[in-house]
């Protein structure tokens, strides 16, 4: 799949310990994102952040170790790829019992395309 012009990259805000059907939610999304045959997904982890649950401020600090450090889920693709994403997305967090954030913002894909492709 080659891709790009305009697009639209979804940032998924969520927590390390959050789980559904008993693993990480972040692994979850990723899963779904596939299978709905997003161009792709990465999960980054925090060294510090809190949310709106949060009462202390999550750090990897070595002296304060914590185990809900942030994470954050980016997706770029289509504009209507990632809209009909969504309630995916949706549908997991309530499954989870957890909150988020999510935010969905322009993006100018330069290039895509999978190794091997000319672009």
């Amino acid at each position: 799949m080659k891709l790009s012009g305009d697009g639209k990259l979804l940032r998924i805000f969520i927590g390390e310990s959050d789980s559904v059907d008993h693993k990480p939610l972040y692994e979850a999304i990723v899963h779904a994102a596939k299978k709905q045959g997003l161009a792709g997904a990465t999960v980054l982890r925090g060294v510090q952040g809190f949310g709106a649950n949060s009462r202390v401020i999550h750090t990897a600090k070595i002296l304060r170790l914590s185990e809900d450090l942030p994470i954050v889920i980016e997706i770029v693709d289509t504009e209507e790829k990632v809209k009909n994403f969504l309630p995916e997305v949706d549908s997991l967090f309530q499954r989870a019992g957890c909150g988020g954030m999510v935010t969905l913002e322009k993006a100018e894909i330069m290039f895509y395309a999978p190794s091997g492709q000319k672009s």
